[in-house]
């Protein structure tokens, strides 16, 4: 099992974190978000959160929560294919979730492509479950996406 080798750092994001997020976005995505759609996100959205995991001062993931009365939804988790497999992500989504737990939220959901094993099985080892499908939710080839949910409090 590949655990988490280097020292690494997470925090929020900030905007001059942006090119480098997009470094991260490009390599995760077919479909990658703008630099503009970022900076709204940090910048003007009242309801998002995000954090950035550091490695060596390097940006190597990060991820989106949106905290709505009290419930969240992560919009978007990547780390660098580079830095896969070494635990970042679970620990970068427990950070997540702890953040949304600071910001009232008392469940949390997420979607992800059904092809996305991987995914969904570091979700469900967090204590997500399957509740749904959104029919053709994915732009670059209409991928169905499972709708996952998870108690914050359990």
């Amino acid at each position: 099992m590949n655990e988490i080798t280097e020292n690494y750092s997470i925090r929020l994001m900030e905007e001059k974190d942006i090119d480098q997020i997009l470094v991260v976005e490009h390599d995760a995505f077919t479909t990658p978000w703008s630099r503009t759609a970022f900076y709204n996100e940090i910048v003007n959205n009242q309801f998002a959160h995000y954090l950035v995991v550091e490695i060596d001062s390097e940006i190597v993931g990060y991820c989106g929560v949106w905290v709505i009365i009290d419930e969240a939804h992560i919009t978007n988790i990547a780390i660098h294919s580079k830095f896969r497999g070494k635990k970042l992500g679970e620990t970068l989504l427990l950070h997540a979730m702890e953040l949304a737990r600071t910001f009232g939220a008392k469940k949390m959901t997420l979607e992800v492509r059904v092809s996305n094993e991987t995914a969904q099985q570091l979700y469900k080892k967090l204590g997500f479950e399957a509740v749904g499908i959104r029919k053709n939710y994915y732009t670059d080839n209409l991928e169905d996406a499972q709708i996952m949910w998870v108690n914050l409090y359990e």
